[in-house]
């Protein structure tokens, strides 16, 4: 029986799509889609950018299979298009060593661009966890992310969760890699 339900993951795996989710308008513009169908119009408005500008961007995306068509209607004699993400999530694949973490990276943009006057509960905490603990933790998180992305309501404001559980380089490793 078919559904308009997205699959729940898109795994990135061409240059294509990576190059496509590496922009930090993109990125914005998927967080647009991110719970509901948005026009090019819709986009531009909620991005701040030109209706060119955002065209452009979000047929980058469909190209390369992160958002599509989900829906058009006919307004004046022009055919309206209604974009949506293609997949609930979309999974990154490992960077490379000494390659920045696009997910990361847009994190920290988003994390600067939000109203300083807001509400924000930012943390580094620096643990020393058996190889269990990491684990347990790492599930515990997801599962807490996992539990409240399922109580998330479209008609409420958006609210951005990033983690980051990792291992860093020992100091002479981070030293080696820098060179």
């Amino acid at each position: 029986m078919p559904t308009d339900e997205p699959p729940e993951a898109f795994h990135v795996t061409t240059d294509e799509q990576l190059r496509a989710v590496s922009s930090l308008t993109r990125h914005r513009i998927m967080a647009v889609l991110r719970f509901e169908p948005a026009t090019i119009t819709q986009i531009a408005e909620r991005v701040g950018l030109a209706k060119g500008s955002s065209s452009y961007h979000v047929r980058l995306l469909e190209r390369a299979g992160l958002v599509k068509v989900v829906r058009t209607r006919k307004v004046r004699g022009v055919t309206e298009r209604y974009y949506a993400m293609a997949a609930r999530s979309i999974v990154l694949p490992e960077p490379g060593a000494g390659q920045p973490d696009v997910l990361m990276r847009h994190v920290v943009a988003d994390l600067e661009a939000a109203p300083a006057s807001g509400e924000r509960h930012v943390q580094l905490s620096h643990l020393r966890l058996t190889q269990e603990q990491f684990a347990e933790l790492g599930e515990r998180l997801e599962a807490l992310a996992a539990e409240y992305r399922q109580l998330s309501d479209p008609s409420l404001p958006d609210v951005s969760l990033a983690f980051a559980l990792f291992r860093p380089a020992a100091g002479d490793e981070a030293g080696r890699e820098a060179e």
